[in-house]
């Protein structure tokens, strides 16, 4: 059991997790505060500020997960969003893929903090030795056709990826219909009405005519 001596403030979570869930996400956010004044994590490290602009928004994925999940990826993690507040939301193991060696070093102590099931993979994404996932996350990476090249060869046949977008959302997806063939379902976002989640699966690639 994990236990906040002075909880810190936050906004009405997006998604409501239980008291142990949010008392280690807490812990999580005082070391993001203390480690961006080092690093450039988040742009803003008022505890409210990261729990109304990054936990929230990571949280709202919970109801969007398949419901069964062995492995997990996240790729281009940061300072752990969305992957990160997931496995500790929900207790799957995920793979955290961070180029940034400062970064994945951050990671990892916020993994031993919270006590988060993860492996943090310090490379690029391309390099990355991983087991093909069932999920696949990743928030402001890159725009939606170079993120299914990045995604695609880690995903298992029947896998989904959860991307949060911004609001370029809907033409990033008719970009990347011109070469992938996908089922994909638009979710409005529930912490910024201009963004929005997009849940894909059925992924394959367009073939080009001779």
């Amino acid at each position: 059991m994990f236990h906040v001596k002075h909880p810190l403030p936050r906004t009405e979570p997006a998604v409501t997790v239980s008291r142990e869930t949010s008392a280690r996400l807490d812990l999580f956010v005082g070391l993001l505060a203390q480690w961006s004044k080092v690093i450039n994590l988040v742009a803003l490290p008022a505890p409210e500020v990261i729990w109304r602009r990054h936990i929230n928004d990571s949280l709202q994925l919970l109801p969007l997960l398949p419901s069964t999940v062995a492995v997990a990826i996240d790729l281009g993690s940061g300072a752990g969003f969305p992957g990160l507040v997931l496995a500790v939301g929900t207790g799957c193991h995920f793979h955290l893929v961070e180029a940034d060696r400062r970064k994945a070093a951050f990671l990892r102590e916020a993994a031993r903090l919270t006590a988060a099931s993860v492996t943090v993979h310090d490379c690029r994404i391309e390099r990355a030795k991983i087991p093909a996932a069932d999920l696949i996350t990743a928030r402001a990476l890159a725009p939606l056709p170079r993120l299914l090249e990045l995604a695609v060869p880690h995903l298992a046949p029947s896998g989904t990826c959860l991307f949060l977008k911004g609001r370029r959302a809907s033409e990033e997806l008719t970009a990347a219909r011109r070469q992938w063939h996908m089922r994909a379902e638009t979710v409005r976002s529930l912490t910024d009405p201009a963004s929005s989640i997009l849940k894909i699966s059925e992924i394959a690639r367009v073939r080009q005519s001779p």
